[in-house]
């Protein structure tokens, strides 16, 4: 399917739409757990049953997502990503009633096995663009979750003040209006081909083998959604504990990384690679991010934390060059079955990242609060072998 710009402009919303959802609610978790409390058992222990919700909705996509990929190749992107977008819906209205603590692991873990939103939307872009033009495509792509997150946090953050029930019931609306946008608006970018899949949850890892020549990109893209599960698991409970920042300044932090992403996606992508080649591009996203989880792990002052944001975004065009690198490798007909694996490989990640990294900063808040940040540092140390590898480029 050639590149349309119909096409491109209805998943790029969509995708915008379905962040703004995720943003909204970022800045309430921790309160609808009561994770903020500091310098007690019991702030320790509602921190890890946040943890463990963050982490049920990996086990549902590690589950899940790789069927979902690949029926996403036999039925088409669009079913697909109707189901997800439903899922998500009610995962959002049920937690706007703020009900018991069960039945919001149960809804959580409803949305989990229906979100395939990202990886479907991946391949949509692979299935409607040119190898040459994936790179920037995808950066693109990062740049719509980051008006996402611009969107998203802030109004968070503000109707937070007003009730916790509110920025998720305005997730749910996003969320209904992005449903209708996929039934009525997106075209579909792939014919349903009959067959059927294998409903085993390990198979994508058993079948890494079969992607030849990109198992150390898959590893240095395992590596990538490790770190960044940090910010996504900590970052609300860190400014709000160091620096004393409130709803609308956590609120408006997220939206300035939203903001500073998205330029960093639509105007850095596509221009680095060009005149520093995937490679060089990769390494310097991956350098900016080391500098500045280091430097986030030892600031002590919170107005410092601004400044930092623009460097975090710089470090965020890392994935999208990965995701280009690897998705060139793969022949057309398996691109929804190589970003169910990819799917899986982050959500296995994210899977075990929110509780070890929220134990981690639970344990170490009182002496050494930025732990969490230069362990996410040192991490990258053993993915540098790997993208520096010429070989690994075409």
């Amino acid at each position: 399917m050639k590149t349309s710009r119909f096409a491109l402009f209805a998943i790029f919303l969509t995708v915008t739409l379905d962040m703004a959802g995720i943003g909204l609610v970022l800045p309430v978790l921790p309160d609808l757990f009561g994770a903020t409390k500091s310098g007690a058992a019991a702030g320790q222990s509602t921190g890890m049953a946040y943890g463990l919700f963050l982490s049920l909705y990996a086990l549902m996509q590690f589950l899940c997502a790789p069927l979902l990929g690949g029926w996403s190749d036999r039925i088409g992107r669009k079913p697909v990503l109707t189901l997800s977008l439903i899922g998500a819906a009610l995962n959002y209205a049920v937690m706007a009633c703020l009900p018991p603590l069960w039945v919001l692991f149960v809804a959580r873990a409803i949305a989990g096995v229906t979100g395939a939103n990202m990886s479907v939307a991946q391949a949509y872009l692979t299935d409607i663009t040119a190898p040459e033009d994936r790179a920037r495509r995808f950066g693109q792509l990062n740049a719509c979750m980051g008006i996402g997150f611009i969107l998203g946090p802030a109004a968070g953050g503000l109707l937070r003040e007003f009730g916790l029930m509110w920025p998720f019931a305005l997730a749910a609306v996003l969320t209904v209006i992005n449903l209708l946008l996929c039934l009525f608006v997106l075209p579909e970018s792939r014919a349903a081909k009959p067959g059927t899949e294998k409903l085993n949850p390990l198979a994508p890892l058993t079948s890494l083998t079969a992607f030849k020549g990109i198992g150390a990109l898959l590893v240095a893209g395992g590596l990538f959604a490790i770190i960044g599960e940090i910010g996504g698991s900590v970052w609300v409970l860190y400014v709000e504990q160091r620096y004393g920042w409130q709803g609308i300044s956590v609120g408006l932090s997220l939206t300035l990384f939203g903001l500073f992403h998205a330029l960093a996606q639509a105007f850095l992508v596509g221009p680095m690679t060009g005149r520093l080649s995937e490679r060089g591009a990769l390494l310097t996203g991956v350098f900016a991010d080391m500098a500045c989880y280091v430097a986030l792990g030892l600031v002590t002052r919170g107005d410092y934390i601004w400044m930092l944001i623009p460097l975090l975004s710089v470090g965020g065009i890392a994935p999208s060059i990965l995701m280009s690198v690897i998705t060139k490798q793969v022949s057309e007909d398996r691109q929804g079955q190589l970003q169910g694996v990819i799917a899986s490989l982050q959500s296995l990640a994210a899977i075990i990242g929110p509780v070890l990294l929220l134990n981690i900063y639970f344990l170490s808040r009182d002496t050494f609060p930025g732990l969490v940040w230069i362990i996410g540092a040192v991490l990258y140390l053993p993915m540098l072998p790997i993208v520096m590898r010429r070989s690994l480029y075409k």
